[in-house]
């Protein structure tokens, strides 16, 4: 599996590195090009902000930076650091996150988490709103301090502007717990119908449409229900139906996931966000981008569900090590800022291990 390289250095969100001349992501000779369905998280994967906690960028970053910070307590109690840079995988195999040990802790980097302050600082800079250009009111978001901000990271809209000019067919589904995504929705047709952003002002260009009508996925014990606007499925009637339904969507919408199952199940695989992968699928290829994406099963929030025969509706729970970087990406949310292209290479990583893993039988 591919591992996650970090970025040697932060480089201004929204501009394109590449030597132009180069495509970013060439077709391999012989393969046919199948449809992606990119299932995409809100908060802290392409959001630095969470509406249901109330915090606001700065809050939202130091929040995050607790979660890939790492140390243990020593014998006499007392924690220590193990690690000097965030990451998304501990260093060592006894080592657990800040979060972890202590659960939300405000103000992180002013107390206890002081010497990842510069990673903070940086990081907010890298999100500043463009100096001179006026705020956006879905677009920008004013933080904490007063500053302007982006509200959605300019790599997602690279992301769609990379695919688009690759000549990838794709969709994409956000996929949140939160109540954030009538207004993403919206903020997101601002820039690919009105060329609203200001880094991305060729985006209507590309001609993606945005649903903006949200829907809902609610799961229980006997079955996992699907529905937006006149639209409703169910597992009841089949699993496939609800898998040949997210394989036939076009553009960008959305759907709000149950929260409440997740609660009950522990916080675990078995109550996360249903993603249905079909190995035999020679011309869809779903991937899950979600910062709660984690290599521990009783910690995780999506539920991979795998098709065990060509055209057929059993499925079964795959771990989230079996799919990690090929259907399932954690999304490393201080690279999603400082690298441009970072989820563009995520998804071609993805889908280079699709073709090595999936196909020769590993799932």
């Amino acid at each position: 599996m591919a591992g996650n390289s970090r970025a040697e250095g932060p480089e201004e969100p929204g501009r394109d590195t590449r030597d132009p001349a180069v495509p970013p992501g060439p077709p391999v000779p012989g393969r046919r090009r199948k449809k992606l369905v990119l299932h995409i998280d809100l908060n802290n994967t392409i959001l630095v902000s969470d509406a249901v906690t109330g915090q606001g960028t700065v809050a939202a970053l130091d929040y995050f930076l607790t979660t890939v910070t790492w140390g243990r307590r020593s014998r006499h109690g007392a924690w220590e650091w193990l690690s000097e840079l965030p990451s998304l995988q501990p260093p060592c195999s006894d080592a657990v996150s800040y979060y972890s040990a202590f659960g939300r802790t405000p103000g992180f980097t002013s107390a206890a988490g002081r010497r990842f302050r510069g990673v903070l600082d940086r990081h907010l800079d890298l999100l500043r709103w463009p100096e001179g250009v006026k705020g956006d009111q879905e677009l920008s978001v004013k933080g904490e301090d007063g500053r302007l901000y982006h509200w959605i990271l300019p790599s997602f809209f690279q992301l769609l502007r990379d695919l688009a000019l690759e000549g990838v067919e794709f969709a994409v589904v956000f996929r949140t717990f939160g109540t954030d995504l009538p207004r993403v929705l919206r903020a997101v047709s601002r820039a690919l119908n009105d060329g609203a952003h200001p880094l991305f002002p060729e985006l209507p260009d590309l001609k993606i449409s945005v649903d903006l009508t949200p829907g809902k996925i609610r799961c229980s014990k006997n079955k996992t229900v699907l529905s937006r606007a006149e639209d409703r499925l169910s597992t009841r009637d089949g699993e496939r139906g609800l898998y040949r339904y997210l394989s036939s969507v076009q553009g960008l919408g959305g759907f709000q996931d149950h929260f409440d199952w997740w609660l009950a199940n522990g916080l675990s695989l078995r109550g996360g966000k249903p993603l249905w992968v079909d190995p035999f699928d020679q011309d869809v290829q779903h991937i899950f981008i979600d910062d709660n994406i984690r290599q521990n099963d009783e910690d995780t929030i999506v539920h991979p569900k795998v098709f065990v025969a060509p055209g057929g509706s059993d499925t079964r729970t795959a771990s989230t090590v079996e799919l990690y970087d090929i259907s399932l990406v954690q999304t490393d949310l201080l690279q999603a800022i400082s690298d441009p292209n970072y989820f563009t290479q995520r998804v071609h990583i993805c889908l280079e291990n699709y073709e090595s893993n999936v196909q020769q039988g590993a799932v």
